[in-house]
């Protein structure tokens, strides 16, 4: 009996050895990960950023960089993932190892953006060190694309909603504060809430850019940006943020504005045949032109966003008036199927005009405005030779594909459940620990030797590079960066972060 427990002893021992083994020869320690953490950074503060912010891409050797569009060596990007981004990247390190390196980084991001704060307290979607020449980059540069990019064709000097450029430095503000407690935190993220607060129209809804400005008017259509804004998350977004300030700060204010703005997705739904939302609606509620891409229409892209939307209100407040929309919209996506698909999803035109419920289909022309951009035609023919054209090739899509049995399923679940169910669901969901994605055996041991000598990610990534012309000027095609280069993307840096940062989690 002892030889044999002795025997079992020496199987198990040779086993977990063998075990160890494997798994030291796939994936590395605790202090390479830690090592590689500290590195990445290090590249990224040293040699990458401005004033403490960053851009989205830059070349290989770091003399040229791009946000949404190319930028000047003195700008900084906010919207969609920028510099806030990267400042709750070193947050997080700093959370999980204590190493004062991320703490001081990130608030070197947080200084960058406060810095460009607007004295209402809102942001561009970039920061530019050098004011001087922010008109003369609009003119020379950033206004010089043939399809798309409108946003990008006249500066205002106000300040915008749309992608997150305001709501992204907020919500990094409000996690820097309430990790710090740091009062030189509070008053630019006061003040930034407030913005949200002073723009709100009385009905609920947001503009997309604020002060309201009305000057630039463009090809026939009226200035679009004081108009009510769902395109690009920005009445979602702005919910979103005040709940969380609420939530964490208690300022009753935030909570009634965001229930406002909750409210305006009721009154700006569609009448019964057409019971959806656009991407923006008028002073009259009903669909307005944005960006020429943009026409005044239903949009299902946009009512499907609202309705998870408004499933999402229901969780958050028990309030039964965020379901009552739903049947409707769904009706309408019944009626205006355009195929059933073999899964039995529904595909859908993206846009339907405004009461003959047809669908609308955007097509790229040969023809151009005086200023030199490409003039985008509509009519009810899906298909076009020039559609995908490659001179021609940008459009923001000509269907949307939707579950409808599954948005079904979700609102008969959420209609099934009292208020007090409801609520106690979002708290839950709030409170739940994150859900990492599955690390393959070996994959992070491949990330850290992807690194160069510096600590950078080097890829192959999308920029724009001047290569069509208007009106005998060097211009970029499109709107989606068409040029591939060596490069750094602030957006493999955050990933690849979170990634190590999840295994570091996962092994302690």
């Amino acid at each position: 009996m002892m030889r044999l427990f002795t025997y079992i002893c020496l199987v198990t021992l040779l086993l977990s050895i063998s075990f160890f083994v494997e798994i030291s020869q796939a994936d590395p320690s605790v202090r390479e990960v830690l090592d590689a953490m500290q590195k990445a950074p290090e590249f990224f503060v040293d040699e990458v950023s401005c004033r403490g912010g960053y851009l989205w891409r830059y070349s290989e050797d770091l003399s040229r960089g791009w946000g949404e569009a190319p930028a000047r060596p003195t700008q900084i990007e906010l919207h969609q993932i920028g510099t806030p981004h990267v400042g709750e990247i070193l947050l997080r390190a700093f959370d999980l190892t204590g190493n004062e390196f991320y703490l001081t980084n990130s608030k070197k991001a947080a200084n960058a953006i406060i810095w460009g704060q607007h004295p209402l307290g809102g942001w561009h979607y970039f920061i530019d060190f050098n004011t001087a020449g922010i008109r003369q980059w609009y003119k020379e540069d950033s206004s010089k694309f043939k399809w798309g990019m409108q946003e990008y064709h006249h500066y205002y000097g106000n300040y915008s909603f749309d992608d997150n450029a305001t709501q992204s430095p907020t919500r990094f503000l409000l996690k820097l504060y309430m990790h710090t407690l740091d009062p030189v935190y509070r008053k630019p993220l006061l003040r930034a809430l407030d913005f949200f607060l002073m723009a709100q129209y009385p009905n609920g809804a947001w503009p997309q850019r604020y002060p309201l400005m009305y000057e630039y008017v463009y090809e026939g259509h009226a200035d679009y940006t004081s108009y009510y804004t769902f395109n690009d998350g920005v009445m979602s977004n702005n919910i979103d943020v005040l709940m969380e300030a609420w939530e964490q700060i208690g300022n009753e204010d935030y909570r009634k504005a965001a229930v406002r703005g909750m409210d305006f997705y009721i009154i700006s739904q569609g009448a019964e045949k057409q019971a959806g939302w656009c991407e923006q609606h008028g002073m009259d509620l009903m669909p307005a032109w944005g960006r020429t891409h943009e026409p005044p229409t239903y949009t299902s892209f946009i009512t499907v966003t609202n309705i998870r939307d408004l499933m999402r209100f229901y969780l958050m407040t028990g309030d039964f008036r965020y379901l009552n929309p739903i049947p409707g919209a769904i009706k309408w996506f019944e009626e205006s199927t355009i195929e059933i698909l073999g899964d039995g999803r529904h595909k859908l035109a993206l846009y339907y005009e405004v009461g003959t419920n047809l669908p609308l289909y955007m097509h790229n022309s040969d023809d151009v405005t005086p200023e030199g951009y490409g003039i985008h035609l509509y009519d009810h023919d899906p298909t076009d030779n020039n559609y995908e054209n490659e001179k021609n090739w940008w459009n923001p899509g000509k269907f949307t594909i939707i579950d409808i049995k599954k948005l079904k399923s979700e609102y008969n679940r959420l209609e099934a459940l009292t208020p007090e169910e409801a609520m106690a669901e979002y708290r839950t969901k709030k409170a739940a620990k994150p859900q990492h994605p599955k690390i393959e055996a070996g994959k992070i041991e491949e990330l850290i030797h992807s690194m160069d000598e510096r600590g950078a990610w080097v890829e192959e990534i999308k920029v724009f590079l001047k290569d069509t012309t208007l009106n005998g000027e060097p211009a970029y095609s499109g709107p989606w960066a068409n040029n591939t280069i060596q490069g750094i993307s602030i957006f493999s840096f955050v990933r690849n972060m979170n990634m190590l940062m999840d295994y570091l989690e996962k092994v302690r």
